[in-house]
């Protein structure tokens, strides 16, 4: 089937994206539904379901993950390469600019200030896009709703994301509706997998001896860490500043709010921590080290998840997971929320911006996240 669309004009769709495009993975998610399945048609429900899954399986970052996959859909080898490559550009070039800053005039001290604003507007932001990703895909059947809330309130609580639940969800919604007789298997099934869908997861100086520890770190935590911008900080921490001491926890604290205040994958913050352990180097290793797992990860599987996931019994299989990674994606939001809403203002520019997009689906993202920055600053100065 020949493509509706010409691969630079996804690549530049992506380029945008890498490059306004605010509040992490669940809003990248949703903005790639909204503009290539629902607005462009560039991309099937199916595809997009399909890429979800696949990238809720493998480690690494979502939101990048799945923008290969996209690419993949009717480019192939090349689509994928050159999309990935285009979403992640962007964000990349903008952590090096704030690293220079950040090396050069001591730290960030305005930073906290825009954080204060953006982060309350971009919760209201990832509400709306993941209320319209649930609205969507999971509709009225009880047994997605039943995964659906499972893994929200199993990444409520846990603060991160399991693939044994992804995995469970969709052996689960495969059993109940494979069954002849459906509420008898249903009651069996539920017995059977709610035990796994309730698992809980437990100076710039540099040489080449800093290098290839930074490489090997970030390779790891690329290759095996699932969840990305949730469970990607911990790991993050617990090798940056504990293990390796490459960073301090102010720095690090520094990192994290750079990445959420800039467009992009979250997970790019590796770069802003590569460029503070060891320069330009530094963060052009992590950032390699960190993507190209996801990249394989993505490529080498997506052939035969074209080929084969449209059969029903997978296709039932891709939708449990997908439902479960709706849910964990409603989730985000909850324990992402924990941290940006605090107080009276932040709950009224997070509403704000709930009731606006809701009301104007007009307003462009970028234009919120100026004027909720804009508010910060004048708030904290």
């Amino acid at each position: 089937m020949a493509a509706p669309y010409r691969l630079r004009s996804l690549i530049s769709y992506f380029l945008k994206l890498g490059t306004i495009g605010f509040g992490g993975p669940v809003a990248l998610v949703g903005y790639m539904h909204r503009d290539l399945v629902e607005d462009r048609k560039w991309i099937t429900e199916d595809d997009y379901r399909e890429g979800l899954a696949l990238s809720q399986l493998a480690p690494g970052p979502l939101a990048a993950q799945l923008a290969i996959y996209i690419g993949f859909v009717h480019y192939r080898l090349l689509g994928a390469t050159l999309v990935g490559l285009a979403f992640v550009l962007p964000s990349f070039i903008m952590v090096l600019a704030l690293g220079y800053a950040y090396v050069r005039y001591q730290g960030i001290s305005w930073m906290q200030a825009v954080f204060y604003g953006v982060g309350a507007s971009v919760i209201g932001i990832i509400t709306v896009s993941a209320w319209k990703l649930t609205k969507k895909s999971i509709g009225k059947d009880p047994y997605l709703w039943f995964i659906y809330l499972v893994a929200a309130i199993t990444t409520i609580i846990t603060e991160a994301e399991n693939i044994w639940l992804f995995i469970g969800a969709g052996i689960f919604y495969w059993l109940v509706r494979s069954a002849g007789n459906l509420k008898r298997k249903a009651r069996h099934s539920s017995q059977f997998i709610l035990p796994v869908l309730l698992q809980v997861n437990a100076g710039i100086g540099h040489d080449a001896g800093r290098l290839n520890d930074i490489f090997l770190f970030f390779a790891k935590a690329g290759a095996f860490v699932f969840g990305s911008g949730l469970a990607i900080v911990p790991f993050l921490y617990g090798g940056v500043v504990k293990e390796y001491g490459w960073l301090n926890e102010q720095e690090f604290m520094d990192a994290v709010a750079v990445a959420m205040i800039t467009p992009g994958p979250v997970v790019i913050t590796v770069g802003f921590i590569g460029f503070l352990a060891a320069g330009f180097s530094g963060a052009s290793v992590a950032a390699f080290a960190t993507f190209f797992p996801c990249y394989l990860f993505t490529v080498i599987p997506a052939p035969y998840f074209k080929k084969y996931g449209k059969r029903p019994g997978i296709k039932i299989f891709v939708d449990g997971i997908t439902a479960a990674a709706i849910g964990a994606i409603a989730g985000a939001v909850v324990v992402l929320g924990k941290r940006s809403i605090h107080d009276l203002t932040t709950v009224l520019i997070c509403a704000a911006v709930i009731v606006a997009l809701f009301m104007n689906r007009k307003i462009k993202e970028p234009f919120i996240i100026l004027i909720a920055a804009a508010i910060g600053l004048l708030i904290k100065s």
